[in-house]
């Protein structure tokens, strides 16, 4: 199995940028599909990006699409979400998840899908 450990959370006005790392250990980290979530006070946890093992392939959430941006980097066995032109409803816990299948054969988009996951970090923005 592989274990996860997000960084990069914290308090940013609207507007601002934050970037998210996600460091995995155990088992080899290009044999994952990886993907983060998130979850807002009161709601329901959200698919918001994922990256296909060699890092060729993304898909993103509508509400992110265009300002945050997933990649990976395999060699440093981790995967980053680079977040732009932040919201206020963008607050929530981030959390990076992982799945050995390739992202192309299972339902990556959704919450119960994965087998890893990170603890979370928060991010909040700022009106």
């Amino acid at each position: 199995q592989v274990q996860l450990v997000e960084s990069g959370g914290g308090l940013v006005q609207a507007g601002g940028s934050l970037r998210l790392s996600c460091a995995a250990s155990g088992r080899t980290f290009s044999d994952y599909t990886m993907a983060w979530f998130r979850q807002a006070p009161g709601k329901e946890r959200e698919f918001v990006a994922t990256v296909s093992r060699r890092g060729d392939g993304t898909n993103y959430a509508d509400s992110v699409k265009g300002r945050f941006t997933i990649s990976r980097d395999n060699a440093k066995n981790t995967v980053y979400l680079e977040m732009n032109s932040l919201k206020p409803e963008d607050t929530a816990v981030y959390s990076c998840a992982g799945d050995p299948r390739d992202m192309y054969f299972f339902n990556y988009r959704g919450k119960t899908a994965y087998p890893y996951w990170g603890q979370g970090t928060q991010v909040t923005v700022s009106s």
